[in-house]
């Protein structure tokens, strides 16, 4: 979903019927910002913003290098490293209209 401001929406029902969202923006291919949310939990708690910054500036293209250095840090409850990916996947699929 593309929402007024340009902001792109993800959002994805893991298994187990978690959910996993996402709010980006991107610009000249990278991403602007980047919002994680959802029925989730990491530990630690702060590290989810560690990784929104972490993204911030990074093409899309470049994501797995960063999901590979980052998960391994951390423990994820109600969702996956692949669900982030995937729901990444969703809101930027909203942005070339392939929905």
């Amino acid at each position: 979903m593309k929402a007024g401001n340009g902001i792109l929406k993800g959002e994805l029902k893991v298994k187990g019927g978690k959910l996993v969202k996402c709010s980006l923006s991107v610009k000249d291919g990278a991403i602007e910002q980047i919002k994680f949310t959802g029925d989730f939990f990491m530990y630690p708690e702060e590290k989810i913003e560690e990784l929104e910054k972490m993204l911030e500036g990074v093409r899309v293209e470049e994501i797995t290098e960063i999901f590979d250095e980052f998960f391994p840090k951390v423990r994820i409850f109600g969702a996956s490293k692949q669900d982030f990916f995937d729901v990444i996947s969703i809101a930027i699929k909203n942005l070339k209209g392939d929905n």
